[in-house]
């Protein structure tokens, strides 16, 4: 962009067709969100330097700078907005560059703020989409992964490919589409408002116009905290408590064995960080609805009102599945699905799911519902994948589900104010 070009914009509002036509021949980044333009009219008094909305101050701000990234052990939220980006660049910078504006937008967002230092000029777009001006925080988190993908040979970051970082391997039964599955980038935002957390995912894609284009969204709920003053384990929608068997990673020792990636685990930037699976598994509710309860009972292997492992009436009882009923017969199904995800008690997995509606499927005018499988876990080698390997050779469940989408990230160490998400890495 020339000098006369700079001053023509200091001197006089600029139309939209204006901006296009210096954006066309490459004179400015008018990228929404980009900031592009900011730096040329910071100095015109055209802009304003409060930012878009007002930061909230309420006990549901979760700290986003720390030695790990939030979302990942945070108390999972009511609603989840998940986004994986392919990038449009081939340029390392840029994507250095692009994870640098995130990491400062999504600590604004974690306190309930817009992003950026808004505009005043009428024939500027906004730089906030401002659907959430005048909402609190509501407990809003933002983690960031990054995918097997990144590490081709576009970026020249082959070398630093964690060996776990491996496209999960096909299991049994598996009907995978690619519209719900992989992806360069994933940005995770979970909060307890749903507009929330489409605003923070919308802002973040702004931002990241000209260097990375969305690949697939998919949103997700539990039961509120309205509806449940309690906090007690989410029901999927199969009618069965899901997650009562997660390991209390709030105690730090267990979350290192089972979360954490550790310094010796072979790719130390990623030290602190944990790798993410997202599986996308479609219920066939209708045939669900019509099956006997003593049958669900037994595919899931827990009572469907209280939770507890068959036989037992404590929801967290623990689970035995040696036990023998009164005929000699095992007490919970050794095909039934927590007594092959059990896994002799030996592997865990910190599970963070939620279930998703996305209306009817068109061929068969069927609901188009399920489980947006979530979790995360130190090294999938070891635990997510021998884990799913089992559940697809036997599992009761297998009969009124199916895996259509499948991804895998490793999610990056926390940072401190100041410096930014992917910094070891980059």
């Amino acid at each position: 962009m020339s000098d006369s070009q700079k001053d023509e914009l200091m001197q006089k509002p600029i139309s939209r067709r204006e901006m296009l036509k210096l954006g066309a021949a490459g004179g400015v980044g008018l990228l929404l969100g980009a900031g592009g333009i900011t730096g040329v009219l910071a100095g015109s008094g055209m802009i304003n330097t409060a930012k878009s909305t007002t930061a909230q101050t309420n006990e549901e701000v979760v700290p986003f700078y720390g030695k790990h990234q939030q979302g990942i052990i945070t108390p999972a939220q009511d609603f989840i907005c998940l986004g994986a980006f392919d990038l449009t660049t081939s340029s390392r910078e840029d994507v250095r560059k692009l994870f640098q504006k995130w990491t400062q937008a999504a600590a604004e967002l974690s306190t309930g703020a817009g992003v950026g230092e808004e505009s005043n000029n009428p024939n500027l777009p906004p730089v906030d989409t401002g659907e959430a001006m005048g909402l609190a925080a509501t407990g809003i988190t933002i983690t960031f992964g990054v995918g097997p993908s990144l590490f081709d040979d576009r970026f020249g970051l082959a070398g630093k490919r964690p060996a776990a970082l491996t496209d999960l391997p096909p299991f049994g039964g598996d009907e995978l589409l690619p519209q719900w599955s992989g992806g360069d980038i994933a940005v995770q935002v979970c909060a307890n408002d749903p507009q929330v957390a489409f605003h923070a995912l919308r802002n973040l894609t702004r931002i990241a116009r000209g260097k990375a284009v969305l690949r697939w969204v998919q949103d997700g709920f539990q039961r509120t905290r309205t509806a449940d003053p309690s906090g007690s384990t989410p029901r999927n929608l199969l009618g069965f408590k899901d997650g009562t068997n997660n390991p209390n990673v709030q105690d730090a020792d267990l979350a290192n064995e089972v979360v954490w990636v550790q310094p010796d685990d072979g790719a130390g930037w990623l030290a602190d960080g944990s790798f993410m699976i997202v599986r996308r598994i479609r219920m066939r509710i209708e045939v669900w609805d019509r099956t006997p309860l003593n049958e669900q009972e037994a595919t899931f292997g827990r009572h469907r009102v209280s939770g507890a492992p068959l036989g037992e009436t404590d929801e967290f009882a623990t689970l035995d599945v040696e036990k023998k009923d009164e005929q000699g017969q095992p007490q919970i199904p050794v095909n039934s699905h927590v007594a092959l995800a059990h896994m002799g008690g030996k592997v865990k997995i910190h599970r963070r799911g939620y279930s998703y509606s996305s209306g009817i499927d068109a061929k068969t005018g069927q609901l188009d519902a399920g489980l947006l499988f979530i979790c995360f876990n130190r090294d999938p080698r070891k635990q997510f994948i021998p884990m799913q390997k089992a559940l697809a050779g036997q599992d009761k469940l297998n009969e009124y589900i199916v895996h259509v989408g499948s991804a895998i990230f490793a999610c990056l160490p926390g940072v401190q104010a100041g410096g930014y998400i992917g910094e070891t890495l980059f």
